[in-house]
């Protein structure tokens, strides 16, 4: 489905520095979405800013800002008013995963993940989402993982995070869509970006060969929230190992798991 039905409104794109936040800033961009992109590196987004409005003639708003820092929430909501920008469509990408062991996980570091992949969504989805909801119109793309489908022994406090925006993204989407707001959450398996450098593990067998391309994950995550689903799983992989779930006794599935995402 084309994009086009966002050209001229404003797209609000967190985590947008890399990865899935700044292909999703692309996509938004070529099809005439003005937008605010937000990231701790500002280097990173400075240079993303130029790239494309200079490719598509777009406005782009640079934030630089740590969206886990206390009070960032509502600081990027007063700084979008400051510079005169309404969001129709918020994308909630900031986020990271923890790889390992709970017990050797560091505390402060999950502390911080769980804030980032879940606090701040759900503040800035109440701050920007319930603006849309007051205008009867607006978009809001949530990012969970298919980690969020199954417990994930190795990324347990993650895999359980991705569980809560998955299930909340869906029940707020029925909540919204009759007051004229799509919520959509987008469900990818692993992906192309920095993810793994960040949480720490190496990449299995497995998840070479199943990883998919960030521009076309983005893609579909868009495309789906321009079509108003409430949820879209990206990939034959990723929806085959989702599916499968429903057919594996449940005390089966974190053993699966287990040996899918440990590193030898």
């Amino acid at each position: 489905m084309k994009l086009d039905i966002w050209k001229g409104r404003t797209a609000l794109v967190t985590g947008a520095s890399s990865g899935l936040g700044a292909d999703f800033a692309r996509h938004l961009a070529a099809a005439g979405a003005n937008l605010v992109v937000v990231a701790r590196r500002a280097d990173a987004l400075e240079s993303l800013g130029k790239e494309l409005a200079a490719r598509h003639g777009v406005a782009v708003d640079v934030v630089p800002m740590d969206l886990g820092a206390p009070g960032a929430p509502q600081a990027l909501e007063a700084e979008v008013a400051r510079r005169g920008r309404r969001v129709d469509v918020l994308v909630n990408n900031a986020g990271f995963g923890l790889y390992g062991e709970y017990l050797a996980v560091d505390a402060g570091r999950e502390r911080a993940m769980m804030e980032i992949d879940v606090l701040v969504p759900l503040e800035l989805t109440r701050r920007f989402g319930g603006a849309m909801v007051a205008r009867k119109e607006g978009w809001v793309l949530q990012v969970s993982s298919i980690g969020g489908y199954q417990p994930n022994p190795l990324y347990a406090t993650y895999g359980a995070a991705k569980a809560f925006i998955l299930n909340w993204g869906e029940a707020l989407n029925y909540e919204w869509r009759p007051k004229g707001v799509k919520v959509t959450v987008l469900s990818p398996g692993i992906t192309a970006t920095d993810f793994l450098k960040v949480s720490g593990q190496r990449a299995t067998a497995y998840q070479r060969l199943v990883m998919m391309d960030s521009p076309t994950v983005t893609r579909v995550g868009l495309e789906a929230l321009a079509r108003g689903k409430g949820s879209v799983v990206p990939g034959w992989a990723n929806k085959l190992t989702v599916w499968s779930n429903r057919l594996v006794p449940r005390a089966w599935i974190p053993g699966v798991a287990y040996r899918l995402m440990k590193n030898a």
